[in-house]
């Protein structure tokens, strides 16, 4: 049996996902020969290659069959896997096209510009998947912008809080994300092109040297036409490849790769907020979500009661591992001289990871958004289970221009203490207190110690994420 080494058995989150398939082996190597076909384009556009020679690149770039197993492993010997491709790529064209192929480039011109694509290619489909997931959220939000649950810090019950705010905060996250991303799709992805140490000396140079180098603006050629020629060739490989024209080639100047990376470990880190709550609000003593359910999705190989959150499991492993990788890639700018030696090198499969794992998780988390489902019978069962001391702040506020700031606060910690001590709700414990019974009501205080009206401005706050004119809370659907 053949294994496939690039199945993603180590990391189900991008496993036959779109992110999986735009980065795989055999789509980098697709990307490298559009590069090359694009070269030759874009160089036949300024007449420096033949148009018959670029159709003919072009042609068999696009019907290629090239052993990417064989092609790895011959890497081993020149350090990476563009010098394998243009032999192959070579032998694949007409002898009367050959001399054309990879015409004053360099490797790292054709690799860089293919990782390029490949990440324009991954980052689409993933940034229409960080607009489902804001989208579904939103929907959230807006269904339970009242319902009631509990806050918490450091893991213990705080102030009530709505699940609805919750949801609007996801949300923003992920639209924060989705910003980030487009941002590097909006000109940040740019062809590589510097020949050998990013002087495009022998780009010059074969267009100094070819029959005719007549362009629009330049019929005469000559001295006139190659004084902007490298910007001209730039700006054609750009726009054959649908990439950026980046100022200066970049070799050795990071920043497309560095602004990449950092914008994959926000999304990731983004959706892993989003994993991370709903694991937690998931757990059978709290319950308050549950995830959507599917065949065989979340089953146990020995509990079969069991039923596991799943997709915030694998969102959450991407999470995880692409901030650690960012940081490689971030490390990888640290480049000496033109081109590194081994610098360079180290970016590659860190920078795939990043694209792969935060594409998988993008396409998990949209599945996850649609259909989460909120448990408003169990927040308010929560809400409920610490007998009321959940708004003991609102009372203490209350109190303290009633009878001192440090009286309330001396009466309501001991309250609260009876309270958790002889499990009682803290309404029984304050009736038996005078110094309380004196200056509130039995009204006053059951609407103080009512929950759903001490969620502050999260209404408010939902409405204003959504872009939604303000509006009053809803009784009926307040937890």
């Amino acid at each position: 049996m053949t294994v496939d080494p690039d199945s993603g058995l180590l990391s189900p989150v991008r496993a036959g996902t779109p992110a999986e398939a735009s980065t795989g082996d055999e789509a980098w190597l697709r990307a490298m020969l559009d590069a090359e076909a694009a070269l030759a384009r874009a160089q036949a556009r300024l007449g420096t290659v033949p148009a018959w020679a670029a159709d003919a690149i072009t042609a068999a770039a696009s019907g290629a069959r090239i052993d990417v197993v064989e092609l790895a492993r011959g890497s081993r010997a020149t350090a990476n896997p563009v010098v394998g491709l243009v032999k192959a790529l070579t032998s694949a064209v007409d002898a009367s096209a050959a001399e054309y192929v990879h015409r004053g480039s360099t490797s790292q011109d054709i690799f860089d510009t293919a990782m390029m694509l490949v990440a324009d290619r991954t980052l689409r489909p993933l940034v229409a998947d960080l607009d489902a997931t804001a989208e579904a959220l939103a929907e959230l939000a807006r269904e339970h912008r009242d319902t009631t649950m509990p806050g918490r810090t450091l893991t213990a019950h705080a102030v009530p809080t709505t699940f609805g705010l919750k949801a609007a905060g996801w949300r923003q996250l992920v639209l924060d994300a989705a910003v980030r991303v487009r941002r590097v799709l909006d000109g940040g992805l740019p062809v590589s092109l510097g020949g050998a140490a990013g002087t495009l000396a022998a780009y010059l140079e074969y267009a100094r040297l070819a029959d005719d180098v007549a362009v629009a603006g330049h019929p005469g050629g000559g001295r006139d036409a190659l004084d902007d020629y490298a910007e001209r060739l730039t700006a054609a490989f750009a726009e054959e490849t649908g990439l950026a024209a980046p100022v200066l080639p970049w070799h050795a100047l990071r920043t497309p790769v560095a602004d990449l990376a950092s914008a994959l470990a926000f999304a990731a880190g983004a959706l892993g907020k989003l994993a991370v709550d709903v694991a937690t609000l998931s757990r059978t003593e709290v319950g308050e979500v549950v995830e959507p359910a599917a065949e065989g999705r979340g089953g146990s190989t020995a509990m079969p009661h069991k039923r596991n959150p799943v997709l915030a499991t694998l969102i959450r492993s991407a999470a995880l591992q692409v901030p650690v990788l960012a940081t490689g890639v971030t490390q990888s700018m640290l480049t000496e001289d033109e081109r590194s030696a081994g610098v360079w090198h180290a970016e590659w499969q860190l920078i795939r990871e990043c694209l792969r794992l935060t594409g998988g998780a993008a396409r998990t988390a949209a599945e996850l958004a649609r259909g989460l489902t909120a448990q408003p019978g169990r927040m308010r069962a929560n809400v409920a289970s610490t007998h009321g001391l959940i708004v003991s702040e609102r009372l203490s506020a209350v109190l303290a221009p009633l009878l001192g700031k440090a009286k309330a606060k001396e009466l309501l910690g001991e309250a609260s203490r009876r309270a958790v001590r002889e499990d009682r709700a803290l309404r029984e414990v304050l009736d038996e207190l005078p110094a309380i019974t004196e200056v509130l009501t039995p009204a006053a205080l059951d609407g103080l110690l009512d929950p759903s009206a001490y969620t502050g401005a999260a209404a408010t706050l939902v409405d204003r994420a959504l872009g939604e004119p303000p509006r009053p809370p809803h009784p009926s659907d307040q937890a």
